[in-house]
C-alpha cells in the first residue's frame, strides 16, 4: 500500500467522511420520498376501501403496478396491505405520523407488526434513529422488551451522570435480565452464577447489550496491601464507561450499594482513562424490593443501577404487573420521547 504522509492521511480521511455523510444524506432523502409514496398509496387505498371497494383492489392494483413498473420492487399485495395498515393505524396519531419517515420501511414494518401501543412505537422509532439500530438489533430490542425495561429500570442516573450520556445510559441498563442460556440449578451460588455467565459469555453479552465488551471476571482492585475483586468488569463502547457488575443470588440489600460505590471510586481513580466517562455499576440480584432500591439510590453519589435476573425465558408475573403506567413512568418516557434533537 502506498505510503501516505500524516497531513495527506488527515486530508483523505476528511474527504472520506464527507463522502459518507453525502451518501447518508442521499439515502435519507430517498427514504423520505419512498415512505411518503407508501403513505400516500396506503391513504388512497384505505379511502377506496371505505367507499366499498374491499380488499380485492389491492390484488388488482398490485398486478397493474408490477406490470407498469417491473424494475421497482415494493408493490406486492402484502406490501400494499402493510401500507394501508400503517396509514390506518398512524394517521390519527399526531405523535406517530411525523416519525414514519425517520427510519426505513423495513424497520417501520417491524415496529408496526411487533408493537401495538402508540408510545411503545414512538420509543422504538426514536431509538432506532437516535442509536442507529440495524434491523436485527431492532428486532432483538423489541423481543427483549427494551421499552418496558427502560421504563422500569431503577438507577440514580438523573442525579449523577452528565447530560450528554444520561439517556444512552438509561438504555444500557435494564431492569431485568434473562439468563435462560445457562445450565444452572434453581439453587446456585454466586460463584456458580458467575462461572455460568463466563462459560456462556457470548450469550451473556447479547442479553446485557450489544455495545458491551468483556474486560474480565474477578477483576482485581488494589488498595494499599488489600485486594478487592469485582465479579464482572465490562466496557460500554458508546458510553465510553467501565461497567462493574456485582452478582447477588438473593434479595437486594442497602449495603450492596455502598460496596458498589467503593468499587466505582477505585475504578475512577486507578483504572479509568482520562478520555473516558465515569464508571457505572450494575447490581444484579435474584429479587429486589423496589422501594428499598429507591431509598438506597437516593444517597448514592456514583451512577448505579439495580436489576434482577432469572434463568427461565419468561418474565416473572410480579414484573409484568408493574408495567401499567404511573406518573413516574410517564415522566420518564416523555423525557425520552420529547428529546428528538439529541
Amino acid at each position: 500500500m502506498q505510503n501516505i504522509e500524516p497531513q495527506q492521511f488527515q486530508f483523505i480521511s476528511e474527504i472520506k467522511d464527507k463522502v459518507r455523510q453525502a451518501q447518508y444524506e442521499a439515502l435519507k432523502v430517498v427514504n423520505i420520498h419512498l415512505i411518503n409514496l407508501y403513505w400516500e398509496l396506503g391513504k388512497a387505498i384505505s379511502n377506496k376501501q371505505k367507499e366499498g371497494w374491499g380488499k380485492a383492489i389491492i390484488v388488482t392494483l398490485s398486478n397493474e403496478l408490477k406490470k407498469e413498473f417491473p424494475k421497482i420492487s415494493g408493490f406486492s399485495t402484502s406490501n400494499l396491505s402493510y401500507m394501508v395498515q400503517l396509514y390506518n393505524e398512524y394517521h390519527l396519531d399526531a405523535n406517530l405520523q411525523p416519525l414514519v419517515g425517520e427510519i426505513s420501511w423495513t424497520k417501520n414494518l417491524i415496529i408496526l407488526s411487533k408493537c401495538k401501543d402508540s408510545q411503545e412505537r414512538q420509543f422504538y422509532i426514536l431509538s432506532t434513529k437516535k442509536f442507529g439500530w440495524t434491523k436485527d438489533v431492532l428486532i432483538n430490542q423489541v423481543e427483549n422488551k427494551t421499552y418496558e425495561k427502560y421504563l422500569l429500570n431503577q438507577t440514580n442516573f438523573d442525579a449523577v451522570l452528565p447530560e450528554k450520556i444520561k439517556k444512552q445510559a438509561y438504555l444500557a441498563i435494564k431492569d431485568h435480565y434473562t439468563f435462560d442460556f445457562m445450565e444452572l440449578a434453581d439453587e446456585h451460588s454466586e460463584y456458580e452464577l458467575e462461572q455460568a455467565l463466563i462459560k456462556n459469555i457470548r450469550q451473556f453479552l447479547l442479553e446485557i447489550g450489544s455495545d458491551f465488551t468483556f474486560v474480565g471476571n474477578q477483576y482485581k482492585l488494589q488498595v494499599n496491601d488489600k485486594e478487592y475483586r469485582i465479579d464482572l468488569l465490562l466496557f460500554h463502547r458508546k458510553l465510553q464507561s467501565l461497567v462493574a457488575i456485582d452478582l447477588k443470588i438473593g434479595e437486594f440489600e442497602p449495603e450492596h450499594k455502598g460496596k458498589m460505590e467503593f468499587y466505582l471510586s477505585i475504578l475512577n481513580d486507578t483504572v479509568k482513562l482520562p478520555h473516558e466517562n465515569p464508571a457505572i455499576g450494575i447490581i444484579i440480584c435474584k429479587n429486589k424490593d423496589r422501594t428499598v432500591v429507591e431509598y438506597s439510590l437516593k444517597t448514592a453519589s456514583l451512577p448505579i443501577g439495580v436489576a434482577t435476573y432469572n434463568t427461565s425465558s419468561s418474565l416473572p408475573e410480579a414484573y409484568k404487573s408493574l408495567l401499567p403506567a404511573t406518573t413516574e413512568i410517564a415522566q420518564k418516557l416523555n423525557l425520552f420521547l420529547n428529546d428528538k434533537n439529541e
